[in-house]
């Protein structure tokens, strides 16, 4: 009788894990840049020795982002950018170390560092990039930063900074508690030439709110069927205590 309760048990712990994963999705549906997480669900054996397992349980895992593209919203802001294609902007994370995101909200602080939204340092080709105070700022496809300086025209633009664009494989990739995307071998890429930007236009989260409503619809009716589940194989093992009681 375990065998059942188990199996129910795990089942409506790993639809809550999976119901959660979807209401992550759901949450930043607004989100500057967010990649949607997938979520499957496989069966485990659960082995004690040698041979065959024993019994099963469910187990729900996050096997990678969903990489594609936003929506491109035009903005006119000239620190929005939004990544055409494959790419991502590297970013220092709150630990130190650099990682990469799609959010090109960008904004300069009072000491003029550019940072995300989040406040997070944007990196560039040389580390994080200072912005000098200025009449007008411009960001190029291929993510050089230039300036007009206070009390100049526009012929003295200069440039100040690039925004380091990097291009890995998405392959070996893996999205952190922060929603930040780091490498799994922990190198970090080299710049790439190939990834080119919108200036005054910001990418859209890629979560569909209609799929996510619905998977959680669908996970909440799972979970509902396991808890009767386990309902089940309570009143069985009662009624099985009974019947020795009367033998």
């Amino acid at each position: 009788m375990d065998k059942a309760l188990f199996i129910a048990m795990t089942g409506a712990k790993h639809n809550m894990l999976a119901q959660a994963n979807r209401a992550n999705n759901l949450a930043n549906v607004n989100t500057t840049g967010f990649r949607a997480d997938f979520e499957q669900s496989r069966s485990m054996g659960v082995y004690y020795g040698d041979g065959q397992p024993t019994r099963a349980y469910a187990m729900t895992e996050s096997p990678r982002a969903d990489f594609t593209s936003g929506a491109m919203i035009a903005t006119n802001n000239p620190l929005d950018v939004a990544i055409q294609g494959d790419g991502f902007f590297a970013v220092q994370a709150v630990d130190g170390t650099e990682a990469y995101s799609r959010a090109g909200n960008f904004a300069v602080d009072a000491t003029g560092t550019l940072r995300t939204a989040n406040g997070l340092v944007v990196l560039g080709d040389g580390g994080p990039i200072n912005i000098p105070e200025n009449e007008k700022v411009q960001v190029g496809a291929d993510g050089t930063i230039s300036i007009v300086g206070q009390g100049q025209g526009p012929e003295a633009m200069v440039e100040v900074g690039r925004l380091k664009l990097v291009n890995p494989d998405v392959q070996n990739l893996e999205k952190g508690d922060d929603g930040l995307f780091r490498q799994r071998d922990g190198l970090n890429p080299l710049a790439a030439a190939e990834v080119t930007l919108r200036s005054g236009m910001l990418e859209s989260s890629n979560v569909n709110p209609i799929d996510e409503f619905t998977q959680i619809l669908s996970l909440s009716r799972q979970y509902e069927m396991q808890v009767k589940l386990m309902k089940t194989a309570e009143e069985n093992s009662a009624s099985s205590a009974q019947l020795l009681q009367i033998s």
